[in-house]
């Protein structure tokens, strides 16, 4: 019998799949392994002897950037990636090193696994009476940081598309609103949830939701507590395409491509007149778009567009 290269097995474990492990127990899964390893003559992999009877440590917010493209996905799957303190720094790291990353022209967020999104804070964590302070305390010292992880996302340079994959409530749909684009599975659905549990909005639900779907889709949503579908989404205005579960990740990478094939300071200020369009008059905004045009006019990145459009080629943007 040939012997089988086994030491890579479980090296690319996601989280899911570590989650399981530490539910089962390294020493139950280990022993098994060991039997199977035995009988076919291979050797256990080396990620399983190294890791000893310890659980897996899970990194709760995962980034890579790959081809220019960066995926950000919150990793607590067994908590349908409720947000906890460790994922509200974690996504603050995530986004310093995106931001920093010169290769880096596009971001995908997501969640892991196939059931949740994001389903909000983790309200186990804040309701836990542990440490001597008061309710209104954790929240006083978790919402303005989370708030703070949230604005940066928003005010990023960059483009960010949100890849929805299952339940999105309350903090989950505060953070798919300051994405700038958003996919999402059919079976995804979308709910603020904090009427459910007497809270209130804390992580800018109250601000932007109306302005994403209007005031009064936003106010059902928030009073009944209850939950719409994504094809309801896709019209309301927030979700830009619907797509099948399977194609979900395949679909954003797509789209995130497509982009970073732009000019990187051409997208950013986008963004940047888009949004400030929301609070400013008719007037100042067109002022502004005419001040940011003439900015850009000074680029590297308008006069290759322009040179791509004479010459009939596609444009290779550089500046960053």
């Amino acid at each position: 019998m040939s012997r089988i290269d086994t030491q890579h097995l479980l090296e690319p474990l996601d989280g899911l799949g570590r989650v399981t492990l530490n539910q089962v127990g390294l020493p139950e899964v280990r022993a098994r392994v060991e039997q199977v390893a035995a009988h076919h003559d291979i050797p256990v992999p080396s990620v399983l002897l190294n890791q000893g009877d310890s659980p897996f440590a899970l990194q709760q917010v995962q980034s890579n950037v790959d081809n220019g493209v960066a995926t950000i996905t919150i990793n607590r799957p067994e908590s349908r990636n409720a947000i906890n303190s460790r994922v509200r720094e974690g996504l603050f790291t995530a986004w310093e090193r995106f931001e920093k990353d010169t290769d880096a022209r596009a971001a995908i967020l997501t969640g892991a696994g196939d059931k949740a999104f994001c389903a909000g804070a983790d309200l186990l964590a804040i309701g836990d009476g542990t440490g001597g302070q008061t309710l209104a305390e954790r929240l006083n010292l978790f919402l303005p940081r989370l708030g703070q992880a949230f604005n940066r996302i928003e005010t990023s340079r960059l483009p960010i598309i949100a890849a929805v994959n299952g339940l999105t409530l309350a903090g989950g749909l505060e953070l798919v609103l300051c994405c700038d684009l958003v996919i999402a599975a059919h079976p995804a659905r979308f709910g603020d949830a904090h009427a459910n549990y007497g809270l209130l909005p804390g992580g800018g639900g109250s601000v932007r939701l109306p302005r994403k779907i209007g005031e009064a889709r936003a106010k059902h949503l928030m009073m009944t507590g209850g939950t719409i579908s994504a094809a309801e989404m896709k019209e309301a205005g927030l979700v830009t395409q619907l797509v099948a579960p399977e194609d979900l990740i395949a679909a954003a990478q797509a789209l995130v491509e497509s982009l970073a094939e732009k000019s990187r300071p051409g997208l950013a200020y986008m963004k940047q007149l888009v949004r400030a369009a929301q609070d400013s008059s008719l007037e100042v905004g067109l002022r502004q778009e005419l001040e940011a045009m003439a900015a850009y006019a000074l680029s590297n990145d308008i006069v290759e567009g322009l040179a791509a459009f004479r010459e009939k080629r596609k444009p290779d943007f550089s500046d960053r």
